[in-house]
C-alpha cells in the first residue's frame, strides 16, 4: 500500500508540466481536503493543479485499478480451468472487447446502437462471455477443458475479425485501433475509475469469500464436491466474475496483456499457493505492477508514449523468468 502510494505521487510529479512530487502530494491532498492554504495562496499554478488532478491521477488511478483487476481475473480464470497457463484473455473476453470498440472506431457509435466505444467493448466482452458458457456447457456441467477449447476458437475468430476490419479502415483510424488494442490509460478521466472500481471491488468481496472453495477446486471436482463444494455452480460463478472484472478493465483500458498471466505466479512465489494470502498479494501486486509500468511508458521514450501492452512483456517477462530460476517457481507447485 505504501509503494502504490508513492508510486501515485511520483505519478503525478511526471509529465511535460513541472510539478515536483511534494507539490503533486500538495494538489492531492489539496482536493481530498478543502481548504487546505496552499490551494489558495498562488504557490501552485492553475496548470500545474490541472496536469496533476485532471490527467496524471485519473491515469494511474485507473493503471492501479487495471492492474489489480487483470490480476485478480487471471487468478480465478487459473483455478476455473485449473491450468497455470490460463489468464483473463483465454476465454475471448478481450477479443469480443476489442470487436466492440474497433466497431465504434471504424464505423462510429451508429453502427452499434449509439453506444459509445467504452460501452460497445464492455458489450462484447459480455457477448463473448456468453458464448463461451454456452459452447463449454455439456450435460449441465462447464468442462474445464471445453472452456479453454472454446474460448480459443472464440477468441481466434473474434481476433480475425478485427484484423479485417483495421485492414480495410481508412489510415487514420489504424493507429488508434492499435492503440486500444495494446492498451492505454491515457485517456481516463475520473469518470471512467468508476466501472472498474465497482467491478474490482464486488470481484474482490466475493474471491475473498471464496478462498477456501477455491483452495478446494483446485485439487480436483471429485476433491472439491467430497468437501461440500458444488463445483459446477462455483466454476460458473468464477467464469462470470473473472469475465465482467475483465470486460470493465479492457473496456476502459483496452488489451493489456502479460498481467493476468504472470502476477498470479509471482505471488504463488511469495506467499504460496493458498488463496486466502494469494489472492490480496496478487491485487496489491497487479496494481503496483501496472502504475509502475504506466510510469515508465510515459518517461522511456518522451514525448513518445509507449502502449502498455508491449512495455508489460518486455518488463515482465525477464523478471518472471528471473523469479522461476531462483526456485520459487517448484516451491508454489507448478516449476516441477
Amino acid at each position: 500500500m505504501i509503494a502504490n502510494g508513492v508510486l501515485i505521487i511520483a505519478s503525478g510529479a511526471v509529465g511535460a508540466v513541472q510539478v515536483s512530487a511534494a507539490e503533486a502530494a500538495q494538489i492531492v491532498i489539496g482536493h481530498l481536503l478543502p481548504g487546505m492554504p496552499w490551494m489558495a495562496d498562488g504557490s501552485l499554478t492553475p496548470l500545474q493543479d490541472q496536469a496533476v488532478w485532471q490527467f496524471r491521477i485519473p491515469r494511474t488511478l485507473l493503471a492501479a485499478l487495471a492492474g489489480a483487476g487483470l490480476a485478480l481475473a487471471g487468478a480465478l480464470m487459473q483455478v476455473t480451468v485449473r491450468n497455470p497457463l490460463a489468464e483473463p484473455y483465454i476465454l475471448g473476453v478481450s477479443s469480443g472487447a476489442s470487436v466492440g470498440a474497433v466497431l465504434v472506431i471504424v464505423f462510429g457509435s451508429a453502427a452499434v446502437g449509439g453506444l459509445s466505444l467504452n460501452v460497445a467493448a464492455f458489450v462484447g466482452a459480455l457477448a463473448a462471455c456468453v458464448a463461451v458458457s454456452m459452447l463449454a456447457r455439456k450435460n449441465g456441467t462447464l468442462s474445464p477443458t471445453r472452456m479453454i477449447l472454446a474460448g480459443v476458437a472464440l477468441g481466434t475468430l473474434l481476433s480475425a475479425v478485427t484484423s479485417y476490419l483495421t485492414i480495410s479502415t481508412d489510415a487514420q483510424n489504424v493507429v488508434s485501433v492499435l492503440f486500444f488494442l495494446l492498451g492505454s490509460v491515457s485517456a481516463a478521466s475520473m469518470g471512467s475509475l468508476i466501472g472498474p472500481a465497482v467491478a474490482l471491488a464486488i470481484s474482490c468481496v466475493v474471491a475473498g469469500l471464496l478462498a477456501r472453495s477455491l483452495n478446494a477446486l483446485m485439487t480436483g471436482d471429485e476433491s472439491a464436491i467430497s468437501l461440500g463444494v458444488n463445483a459446477t455452480r462455483l466454476r460458473g460463478l468464477l467464469l462470470v466474475i473473472a469475465s465482467l472484472l475483465t470486460g470493465a478493465v479492457v473496456s476502459v483500458a483496452g488489451g493489456i496483456g502479460f498481467v493476468g498471466l504472470v502476477i498470479p505466479h509471482i505471488a504463488r512465489i511469495l506467499v504460496g499457493a493458498d488463496h486466502r494470502r494469494m489472492l490480496p498479494v496478487t491485487v496489491l501486486s497487479g496494481s503496483l505492477f501496472l502504475v509502475a509500468a504506466d510510469l515508465l511508458a510515459r518517461t522511456v521514450a518522451a514525448p513518445t508514449e509507449i502502449p502498455l501492452g508491449i512495455l508489460t512483456a518486455f518488463v515482465g517477462a525477464p523478471f518472471f523468468l528471473w523469479l522461476m530460476r531462483r526456485g520459487g517457481a517448484d516451491r508454489a507447485g507448478f516449476g516441477r
